[in-house]
């Protein structure tokens, strides 16, 4: 059955939330047509919501610490928004997309809209689509959109080029302060929360974590409140001893660690204080504007290159005869390859 994309956005710009999720299946769908008819039809309307960004590792709870941050998040009166990506199987391509089973609680609350979408094996913990799914949850109204991604080690940085504010959760015991030191998560990581802090090493994975930042930080600005020297006897430390306001003197943004344990709610107002103090200061600094600049390069980039990835993967059967005899040049050591792919490209062009 044809979507009728014009109804759709009516329905949209009325409240439906039918409508809304009708529009996402679209974007899901990833028909080009159809998707850039919603993106231009819904554009004028975004720019008003938070994006929030969640990850980390299999294990350390993001998605109870993402239910937990939407009922706070209720409790200030803002409608919330949570898009949670789960992993798609490399055989069968489907997903367990099991985050709806998992905040059941908000299933009444009609200020709480929450989609499961699957990364359909795209790199960097986030689906294609997930971009323009948080555009149409914006163009829909909601405050908050909390976007819960995949933890895949190296990759999960890729939520930096969608959300306002990055959160990203560890867990004691699990070898997180290594793998935040491997993965470049310290450049990416505007909060750090350790989760599940009532577990024994909590306050070493604290040290680490403030170690690292320290050793990152160290030409760009202080701890605040920091003689920059951390307590490695802080096991008993609790979660609002912890700076909350990571802004420094020099106008830099010091992420803070904030300890929960999300399963009994407990740091949650700190956590969404640092996110409400992050925030505060992207305005002030005039970052935010910076990140959504970013933002788009980032978007027109990746429609750029999902449309080559298009044009390459509807490649007719001229088109393979010359890659066929482009490789054959290769492999006989004719042709460099970086010279075959600009050749494979002029005649993509040239029949395009």
């Amino acid at each position: 059955m044809t979507v009728e994309v014009p109804k759709l956005i009516a329905g949209l710009e009325r409240g439906e939330r039918r409508a809304l999720a009708r529009l996402l299946t679209v974007v899901e769908d990833g028909d080009p047509a159809r998707l850039r008819e919603v993106v231009a039809a819904i554009y004028p309307r975004t720019g008003r919501a938070r994006v929030i960004g969640l990850t980390g590792s299999p294990g350390v709870g993001k998605s109870t610490l993402t239910d937990q941050l939407a009922t706070k998040l209720r409790e200030q009166d803002r409608s919330v928004a949570v898009l949670a990506v789960d992993p798609s199987s490399p055989f069968s391509g489907g997903a367990l997309l099991g985050d709806r089973v998992r905040m059941q609680g908000h299933h009444a609350d009609a200020q709480v809209f929450i989609r499961s979408m699957a990364s359909r094996g795209h790199l960097g913990g986030l689906s294609f689509a997930t971009p323009q799914a948080v555009l149409l949850l914006d163009a829909a109204g909601f405050d908050d959109i909390l976007v819960e991604t995949v933890g895949v080690g190296q990759s999960e940085v890729e939520i930096a080029a969608t959300a306002d504010t990055t959160i990203v959760s560890l867990a004691p015991g699990m070898g997180d302060g290594v793998q935040a030191a491997k993965a470049g998560i310290l450049e990416v990581a505007d909060v750090f929360v350790i989760n599940k802090a009532d577990r024994g090493g909590a306050g070493q994975l604290e040290s680490e974590l403030r170690g690292m930042l320290e050793m990152g930080h160290a030409l760009e600005a202080p701890p605040p409140g920091s003689d920059g020297h951390p307590d490695g006897d802080d096991e008993d430390r609790d979660s609002s001893d912890v700076e909350v306001a990571g802004a420094t003197g020099q106008g830099a943004w010091w992420p803070p660690i904030v300890r929960t344990v999300a399963v009994r709610a407990e740091g949650l107002d700190e956590l969404a204080e640092a996110v409400d103090d992050h925030l505060a200061f992207l305005d002030r600094s005039g970052l935010r504007e910076q990140r959504r600049r970013d933002r788009a390069t980032h978007t027109i980039r990746e429609i750029a290159l999902e449309a080559v990835r298009r044009r390459f993967a509807g490649l007719d059967a001229s088109d393979d005869v010359v890659l066929e005899d482009l490789a054959a040049q290769v492999a006989a050591r004719e042709l460099d390859p970086y010279t075959a792919a600009d050749r494979l490209l002029e005649a993509l062009e040239d029949a395009g």
